[in-house]
């Protein structure tokens, strides 16, 4: 039972999620007889599947690349269709729109702190949100494309954007999934984007390292270059009481 559990909320957890957050029944889409009794069938098919023969099917590597595109083209259409209901309760709700779109497309990985509960798992360093995977980092741009768009922000139609954001899902997804790479195509530019917004850390110990070497001799070399390192310390304790202080 709990492993059914478990499969329903990946099959349906980004409905529920939505359902929570328009204040809708989260019931509602199990209603949907036909869905549930395919997700039951996909479920049962992988867990007791004779010599686990539709899971090595489902793994070989064209065939799951096959339903990789699919998914992704599944998921782009489900912000899309995200966006556009939220817009409908909440006109000039844009935040509103975003997370709705946003839980659309990523919400079972959103929900894995959930299901590993009911499997009696406890990872809380494994949250989502903590540790973004690159389908819930574009699902969160795509969702604010999409919200840009339907308050006629963004100069382009629906079917155009729908258009270029899968063909970009797609070519990402598959080509992470053939290459078996964890990485993301947005670390560059959040790698150049990030530190300006955000500041950055030091970029290391050069003057620590110039004061300590060996040329300093004798005694002081090493009183010298303790102080700068106590100081850092000092100052990253600093730092993060007062990151801790603004959280709380």
């Amino acid at each position: 039972m709990a492993s059914w559990l478990c499969a329903m909320l990946h099959c349906f957890g980004s409905y529920i999620l939505a359902d929570l957050l328009l204040g809708e029944p989260l019931i509602d889409y199990f209603s949907n007889n036909s869905s549930i009794l395919l997700a039951s069938a996909v479920w049962y098919l992988i867990f007791f599947c004779p010599l686990d023969l539709f899971y090595k099917c489902v793994c070989f590597l064209p065939v799951k690349l096959i339903f990789v595109a699919m998914k992704e083209v599944v998921r782009v259409r489900k912000i899309a269709v995200g966006i556009h209901h939220a817009h409908h309760h909440y006109h000039h709700g844009w935040f509103v729109m975003i997370a709705t779109g946003w839980v659309k497309g990523s919400g079972v990985a959103l929900m894995s702190n959930f299901e590993q509960l009911l499997r009696g798992i406890w990872k809380p360093e494994t949250n989502e949100i903590l540790h973004m995977s690159f389908p819930t980092k574009a699902s969160l741009y795509g969702a604010v494309l999409f919200t840009l768009q339907q308050t006629r922000w963004l100069p382009v139609s629906k079917a155009t954007l729908i258009f270029i954001f899968t063909m970009f899902m797609v070519s990402c997804k598959v080509f992470l999934t053939a290459t078996h790479s964890h990485s993301s195509p947005f670390d560059v530019l959040e790698g150049y984007i990030c530190p300006v917004l955000f500041g950055a850390a030091c970029g290391g110990d050069h003057h620590h390292d110039n004061h300590g070497g060996p040329h300093g001799g004798g005694g002081p070399g090493p009183q010298h270059s303790a102080m700068p390192a106590k100081s850092k310390e000092e100052l990253s304790e600093g730092s993060r009481k007062k990151k801790t202080k603004k959280a709380d």
